[in-house]
């Protein structure tokens, strides 16, 4: 059955836009079907995100209890996945249909959200370390995409990802526009305590931007920094996946094809909280006047948006070390219809 279902799938997704509540009886029967093939693939799901981190702990927690924490490349060498089958291997065959729920960061066929005004088309680097010269707690992101359409990963895909710096700043956009110096957040609505976005000024910058290709495994790994926060939005990453791009050897960036997924990330306001507390996030120009934004009062309701059907976008986090000051890695598993098609440009408005 599930067969049938996932080969017409691909011919109706045509008509499912990116944050467009399902409206037309085609629309409900494709969100229908691919929620019921996501919990069909819940458990080979939990499976994989188990398993990436038990290669990370054994990397960490060392030989004969002694700790050890391993550099960027041995880090990430593909042999930190030992164990981990090949996609084509067996290790997340789908588990016959069962009663289940999505449980911890696994977060199957992640739901549209908009991409917001700091997306740049061009010049985004392929790189797994985005921090460059940025200032802030060390963050390793895990990474996971599965096929929904296969229940398997998805390997040699583009992860691409950027988020905003410990003061709040995404790269490229530092001060608003001239006119908007004096802007006040919306009060009340969806919008509430959004600005009109900035402006990019700063073409050359791009920290804490880039891509990377999946592994056979379908995981991307980066090193990062935690996220500051900015008016109106809680703490989030951004992501796009793109099956198919154009590398450009000359500079290390890519244009992008086809757009598989848009979507956001976030964390727990208990870490966020703790996080605040840290230098340069300290440092937030907001942070004694207009304060954070926790994550059930997200504008635009994209925290709210990203829950659909259960699903959830939410980290899970564990510390580097004995203290969180040591750095965090973050776990996330994305469930991509890797057949979809989306239109891969923002068209204005304030959404963040």
């Amino acid at each position: 059955m599930y067969s049938t279902i996932l080969t017409v799938l691909p011919l109706l997704l045509g008509a499912v836009v990116a944050h467009k509540e399902a409206t037309t009886p085609e629309e409900k029967e494709v969100q229908r079907n691919l929620r019921n093939a996501a919990y069909h693939c819940a458990p080979a799901v939990a499976d994989f995100t188990a398993a990436r981190k038990r290669a990370f702990a054994q990397k960490a927690l060392g030989q004969a209890g002694q700790p050890y924490l391993p550099n960027y490349n041995e880090l990430f060498a593909q042999e930190a996945l030992t164990g981990i089958d090949a996609p084509d291997g067996d290790f997340l065959s789908c588990a016959p249909i069962q009663d289940t729920h999505i449980e911890n960061n696994t977060c199957v066929l992640t739901p549209e959200v908009t991409e917001g005004p700091y997306y740049h088309n061009v010049g985004h680097p392929i790189r797994q370390n985005i921090a460059e010269y940025q200032d802030g707690l060390l963050l390793l992101l895990d990474i996971g995409v599965i096929d929904v359409e296969t229940c398997k990963p998805a390997p040699n895909v583009l992860v691409d990802i950027w988020l905003a710096n410990a003061t709040g700043h995404y790269s490229g956009h530092p001060i608003p526009a001239p006119h908007l110096v004096d802007e006040q957040p919306q009060v009340g609505g969806k919008r509430s305590g959004l600005l009109s976005a900035f402006p990019r000024t700063e073409p050359r910058e791009t920290f804490l931007r880039g891509a990377w290709a999946t592994d056979r495994n379908g995981v991307a790994q980066f090193t990062s920094i935690f996220p500051g926060y900015y008016t109106g939005r809680a703490t989030h990453i951004h992501t796009k996946v793109f099956p198919e791009w154009t590398v450009h050897p000359e500079n290390g960036t890519f244009t992008p094809g086809r757009l598989s997924h848009v979507g956001q990330w976030f964390f727990e306001d208990d870490i966020n909280m703790s996080v605040d507390k840290m230098f340069p996030y300290t440092e937030n120009p907001i942070r004694h006047t207009r304060g954070r934004t926790r994550n059930w009062r997200d504008s635009l309701n994209i925290f709210e948006d990203s829950h659909i059907n259960g699903y959830n976008p939410v980290f899970k986090t564990h510390m580097l070390g004995g203290v969180i000051n040591q750095g965090v890695i973050a776990y996330i598993t994305m469930g991509v219809n890797m057949s979809a098609s989306y239109d891969n440009w923002w068209k204005g408005g304030s959404d963040s």
